[in-house]
């Protein structure tokens, strides 16, 4: 079990908090799939994703997009139990849409690229810190099925 203290608690919460949904999530995930386009392998049926400004424009992709950046709220909800409540989560990933797991770890890069941009110096060392420690915390456990 992963140990939060308070600081981390409050900062996580904190990113949420001001986060929308919609445009992060849509640029994070268009970002992963511009900068890694083997991941597009996924998305064969979202239509044109044939290069970034399709990838960009494609109300799919960002619906999608906002969806993954929804479902971390199951992860903040249930922080001290991760884990277990991505476990059919990593099911589907593993077994019936198998998704290479690095994948998760890329668009968590992703993710907190975006995030360091929009909040440019307000997104500090011990911010990072805690994000990147909330999101291999949410990688691990996506991952598990494939241990």
């Amino acid at each position: 079990m992963v140990e939060w203290t308070d600081s981390e608690r409050t900062i996580i919460n904190g990113i949420f908090a001001n986060l929308n949904y919609e445009d992060i999530g849509a640029k994070a995930l268009c970002r992963c799939l511009i900068v890694y386009p083997w991941t597009l392998r996924y998305f064969g049926a979202f239509g044109n994703l044939y290069n970034a400004e399709a990838i960009i424009a494609n109300p799919m992709i960002a619906a999608h997009g906002t969806k993954i950046l929804h479902g971390l709220d199951r992860a903040l909800k249930n922080m001290d139990d991760i884990k277990n409540t991505y476990t059919t989560l990593s099911e589907l990933h593993s077994e019936k849409l198998r998704v290479d797991p690095d994948n998760f770890r890329l668009l968590a890069d992703c993710l907190s690229i975006v995030i360091a941009a929009e909040m440019g110096y307000e997104f500090t060392p011990e911010m990072q810190a805690a994000w990147q420690k909330f999101l291999s915390v949410v990688v691990s456990a996506l991952g598990r099925q494939y241990h």
